[in-house]
């Protein structure tokens, strides 16, 4: 790997007066030297980093960062203000500025090489060396940690001597104290010297550069007096990107700690990853620090100890004054509450603060989950049943009273006959994880009775999803009730299961069920007057939500609005109809990415050549989520190309007539469709349309993307369905 910083990359008179000119000006070093390959596109990334919070620390240092699909390897660029730029710190104007690129699949190795410059900051003697610093050449010498440069690079490196070593020392320490002082803390400082291109940057960075764990100052913390054992502390932190306020936050605290002479070690948990603290080292801890401007992950496993909550450029600015309030709440006796295990599935997978109609998405998607294995299951069967025993096996005598272990129509009705069990379950599972992702187990009995109701009264699909909902409600409602000490006991067990069954089965058996049950009749009876253009209209829409989001909420609403119509013994011929268009144009973004890939080959990176090679498989299988790694690189390019072809594939399908029973399958179950060759028609037009519009789209790019610089970073890994759906 080339150096991350040069003389090409250094401006000692950086002449610009606001941070957006700053950062256009370095950017466009990184540009010149084939480091970015998108200028507006990168400094968009930029800004949007900075929208987050501001980059700007105390001390005059500015340091704006991101990581972005334009850059092509991890870059810094630095440039030396003599008026100053408000970067947003609280002491003023920055003079240093440090733009950081790190590409958005960057591995390990470079973000830590990235995160040691972070650490280096806090060193007062590396800064004031930059700022002395004679020539570009020293300066970018300075940064890198190299020995001393040609042509003025000695004075510099004298100056910065002392910085350096005392940065090493500094390193060494705390290395030492995250393995003795802190007794076997996990994540001592990896081999990142070792990892390929991570030598370039000199001795002096890489002595500093903290593992992707913990890291301590333990070994330097002064003696408390009387021999007795110095205070315990271990802090978590953590920024939106991952890249640097994580590493500085760490070692702002972990000098402070030195300084106090407390025992005090970190856990960074940032885009390199993060290892965890040993249990038994949170465990002998006397208090905690979460310096954080994302969730800490895994909080549970600091509660019950004084803790002081805070983000993380108080990390960074006043370490010693969250020592010490951390301190102070242990001598006091507060620690937080032991975690509780409340809130339901859904709420403990997400993030705090989410609004209802977030939390409402999330509540019916639990419930699509959970059913598609059901409908996958049970589909299949009932298709292979139809393909082995033809269509009349749904009127075969029950195989328990007549089966003929040589006879093929008893095979074909045992497969049948299995899957319409299974379909059973379709609606009573969607409504009873509904209601389960709203309020837990306690949900799980009244949510199954109403989606139960909800499939006898033919409500279907619709009153399932209303079941659930009240379901949940209820169960809620009553968990808020206040119940004396003596009756708590029995009120999951006997109570709750009880009373919401029957306030759900009254309003499902006698208030709403009929009226969805028409208006589900109705729909069904509108879908299957569908002909001529309205039919081709659906398949467009239907198209489009399937390749919008790749597996996403609009895609499982389009899968589930069509496995919905499927899901009974006789579906109807336009049900099989909207299954195969939402079938096949799920098929297409992976395999329209895939046929881009073969070619042309110069508009992706390496790692997105092997992603397309999985991505034909991945695609004939009817598993969307193949085209996630080039919608997640190249959203705006990829999505829209990925939307034309679906719509193009749904309305041919529509239009062509052919119909599925199988809920899934993809080329697999070719022989369930009907008019095979048309369908695998409308497939290959819309997979060439995707290619068409991807391979257009990205060729006007000012510039083409340096595979051979990219293929460095590991190629992306594939993603794979959760469920058996192109969802």
């Amino acid at each position: 790997m080339s150096d991350m910083i040069t003389a090409d990359l250094v401006d000692l008179d950086l002449s610009a007066d606001n941070k957006e000119a700053a950062a256009r000006a370095l950017a466009e070093r990184m540009v010149a030297l084939g480091r970015v390959t998108d200028l507006d596109g990168f400094l968009a990334d930029v800004a949007a980093r900075e929208a987050q919070m501001p980059t700007g620390l105390d001390g005059g240092i500015g340091i704006p960062h991101c990581r972005s699909e334009h850059v092509t390897e991890p870059t810094l660029a630095f440039g030396r203000s003599a008026a100053g730029i408000d970067f947003g710190a609280a002491d003023g104007p920055a003079d240093l500025i440090f733009l950081i690129a790190a590409p958005a699949g960057a591995d390990d190795a470079h973000l830590t090489i990235l995160s040691s410059l972070a650490r280096q900051l806090m060193n007062a003697e590396f800064t004031g060396a930059l700022r002395s610093v004679g020539d570009a050449a020293a300066a970018a010498a300075l940064i890198r940690g190299d020995a001393a440069e040609t042509g003025g690079a000695d004075a510099a490196a004298d100056a910065a001597g002392g910085g350096a070593e005392s940065a090493a020392g500094r390193a060494d320490g705390a290395g030492g104290g995250a393995s003795d002082g802190a007794k076997g803390a996990q994540g001592a400082p990896e081999d990142s010297a070792a990892a390929p291109g991570a030598a370039s940057v000199g001795a002096a960075a890489v002595s500093t550069a903290p593992a992707p764990g913990a890291h301590g100052a333990a070994e330097d913390a002064v003696p408390a007096a009387d021999g007795e054992r110095p205070f315990r502390i271990v802090a978590v932190t953590s920024c939106p990107t991952g890249i640097a306020h994580t590493y500085m936050a760490a070692e702002s605290l972990e000098n402070a700690g030195r300084e106090a002479g407390v025992e005090l070690v970190v856990e960074t948990q940032g885009s390199a990853g993060f290892t965890r603290l040993d249990p038994a080292v949170i465990a002998a801890a006397d208090g905690v620090i979460f310096a954080h401007d994302v969730p800490v992950r895994e909080k549970d496993r600091f509660a019950g100890k004084p803790t002081v909550d805070i983000g993380v450029k108080a990390g960074i600015n006043r370490p010693a004054e969250l020592i010490a309030e951390v301190r102070g709440k242990a001598e006091r006796g507060e620690v937080t509450a032991a975690a509780k295990p409340g809130g339901t599935p859904v709420e403990r997978s997400g993030e705090p603060g989410e609004g209802y109609g977030t939390k409402l998405r999330k509540w019916l998607m639990s419930g699509v989950s959970y059913m598609v294995p059901f409908v996958a299951a049970g589909g299949l069967l009932i298709a292979l049943g139809f393909a082995i025993g033809g269509w009349e096996i749904n009127k075969a005598k029950p195989v328990t009273e007549h089966f003929v272990w040589l006879q093929v129509d008893s095979w074909a009705a045992l497969l049948f006959q299995i899957g319409v069990v299974a379909f059973g379950f379709l609606i009573p599972v969607l409504a009873g994880y509904i209601a389960y992702g709203m309020a837990d187990r306690p949900g799980l009995v009244p949510g199954f009775v109403g989606g139960m109701i909800a499939s006898n009264i033919a409500a279907g699909f619709l009153g399932g999803l209303a079941a659930g909902l009240i379901a949940g409600a209820v169960v809620l409602g009553i968990q808020r009730i206040k119940i004396p000490p003596v009756l708590r006991g029995i009120m999951p067990v006997v109570v709750i299961p009880l009373v919401s069954s029957i306030v759900v089965g009254f309003l499902m058996l006698v208030v709403i069920g009929k009226p969805i049950a028409e208006a589900q009749k109705g729909m069904t009876d509108w879908l299957s007057g569908l002909s001529g253009t309205n039919a081709v209209l659906l398949g467009i829409l239907l198209g489009l939500m399937m390749c919008f989001d790749l597996g996403g909420p609009v895609n499982k609403v389009a899968y589930a609005f069509a496995t919905g119509g499927i899901a009974v013994q006789a579906p109807s011929d336009s049900a099989m109809k909207i299954m195969a268009a939402v079938m096949a144009a799920g098929m297409v973004p992976p395999l329209g990415m895939a046929l881009a890939t073969v070619v042309r080959k110069k508009l992706f990176t390496t790692a997105e050549r092997e992603n397309g090679k999985a991505a034909w498989v991945l695609g004939a299988s009817f598993i969307s989520e193949g085209a996630i790694p080039f919608a997640a690189a190249d959203p705006l390019r990829v999505i829209p190309a990925s939307m034309a072809g679906g719509a193009v594939t749904g309305a041919l399908t529509m239009a062509f007539g052919s119909t599925l029973r199988a809920p899934h399958g993809g080329i697999w179950v070719t022989f369930l469709i009907g008019k095979p060759f048309l369908y695998l028609l409308a497939i290959a037009v819309g997979t060439a349309v995707t290619a068409g519009l991807v391979i257009v789209l990205k060729g006007m790019r000012k510039t083409a993307p340096d595979a051979t610089a990219a293929s460095e970073s590991p190629a992306a890994p594939t993603a794979e369905a959760k469920q058996p759906v192109a969802a």
